[in-house]
C-alpha cells in the first residue's frame, strides 16, 4: 500500500515525464507515441518504476530497451523540471505496460466463446 506522499510524488513524476516524452521523446523514438500509464515510487522516493505504453510501434521490446538506454538523459531532463520540488531525483526504471494487449486478448477469447454454439443440457437420467 502506497502512502499519500508516494502517490502525490508519483503523480508529479507522471505529469513531468509525460511532458519530457511529449517534447523530446521523438529524438530517441521517432514516430512512436509513448504514454505513461503508471508510476510506482519506493517508500524513500529514491526509485521510481515507470510503466509505458507504446503506440505506432511494431517492436515494444526494442522500444523499452531504447528508453532504458536513454534513462540517464531522461532523468536529467526530469531533474531540471522538478529540481525545486524534490531533494533527490529518483532513479528511473522503465517497464512495458501490457494491459492493452491483455484486454485485447481477453476480448478475443470472449468473442470466440460467444460465437460457439451453445449445447443444450439433456437429462439422460
Amino acid at each position: 500500500m502506497e502512502s499519500k506522499r508516494q502517490q502525490k510524488f508519483a503523480g508529479v513524476l507522471q505529469e513531468e515525464l509525460a511532458q519530457v516524452f511529449q517534447r523530446e521523446g521523438a529524438a530517441f523514438l521517432p514516430n512512436t507515441l509513448v504514454t505513461i500509464t503508471r508510476v510506482r515510487v519506493s517508500p524513500d522516493l529514491a526509485v521510481a518504476k515507470v510503466y509505458l505504453s507504446f503506440f505506432n510501434t511494431n517492436n515494444t521490446t526494442l522500444s523499452i530497451n531504447t528508453v532504458n538506454a536513454h534513462s540517464g538523459e531522461i532523468r536529467y531532463k526530469l531533474g531540471s523540471r522538478i529540481r525545486h520540488q524534490v531533494r533527490v531525483v529518483p532513479e528511473l526504471t522503465f517497464f512495458v505496460d501490457d494491459t492493452n494487449e491483455y484486454v485485447e486478448r481477453m476480448d478475443h477469447l470472449f468473442d470466440k466463446i460467444a460465437k460457439e454454439p451453445r449445447q443444450k443440457e439433456e437429462d439422460s437420467e
